[in-house]
């Protein structure tokens, strides 16, 4: 829901640590297995009831997530990096919810909820991108993804936030959990609709972001 505008604000200063880093020889692929390591270490920390400490390390997840889109643009983007960050970011998603299980298997339920309406959100968002692509839909409120961004109410922002508040109230994991799913079920059933209609639509550009 807010990662259009998060993403406005933090272009200018991720672009200059991003060119800053590439002077010294840092590659995108390369950011992308750091945040990749730091998400493992997350979920390990998490499971192991170590929640600040996993907060910690998700947060440094996400800012390598940031920094090596930012990495990218400074040279030329290319589709295997793009593949490579989406399928860690879910990839990491996931893991948190299973480190909370692991940790309490009283939220095992909670999680498993979790995780279904995570394959909702992650399966709406990258199929409406397969066929956009194909159609020649651009989203300008978002054009320095590689693919497609379908918006809703649950994005990345919102999921690092909730993740931020469940490593430091791990107590109420359940709760949240189910909360979260019922936002993320709403996004899937959104992006659903208003991927059918901007697909039947065949419009080059989204109306929405005119």
């Amino acid at each position: 829901m807010f990662d259009a505008r998060i993403s406005s604000w933090l272009k200018t200063p991720l672009s200059r640590v991003g060119a800053s880093l590439v002077t010294r020889g840092w590659s995108a692929d390369q950011m992308t297995w750091l945040g990749a390591g730091f998400g493992a270490l997350a979920v390990i920390a998490v499971s192991l009831d170590a929640t600040l400490v996993g907060l910690m390390l998700f947060l440094l997840n996400r800012l390598c997530d940031g920094l090596d889109g930012a990495i990218a643009r400074c040279g030329q983007p290319s589709d295997a990096g793009a593949f490579l960050d989406i399928v860690i970011d879910f990839w990491v998603y996931a893991g948190m919810v299973v480190g909370f299980a692991i940790r309490d298997p009283s939220d095992s339920l909670a999680a498993t909820i979790l995780l279904f309406s995570f394959i909702g959100t992650a399966s709406s968002f990258l199929a409406f991108a397969v066929f956009a692509k194909s159609q020649g839909l651009t989203n300008l409120r978002m054009q320095q993804k590689s693919m497609y961004y379908l918006e809703g109410l649950t994005e990345g922002f919102e999921t690092t936030c909730v993740f931020a508040v469940m490593c430091l109230f791990p107590a109420y994991f359940s709760v949240m959990a189910y909360g979260f799913a019922v936002l993320c079920v709403l996004t899937a059933l959104g992006r659903i609709y208003e991927g059918r209609r901007r697909l039947h639509g065949n419009s080059p550009v989204d109306p929405d972001t005119l």
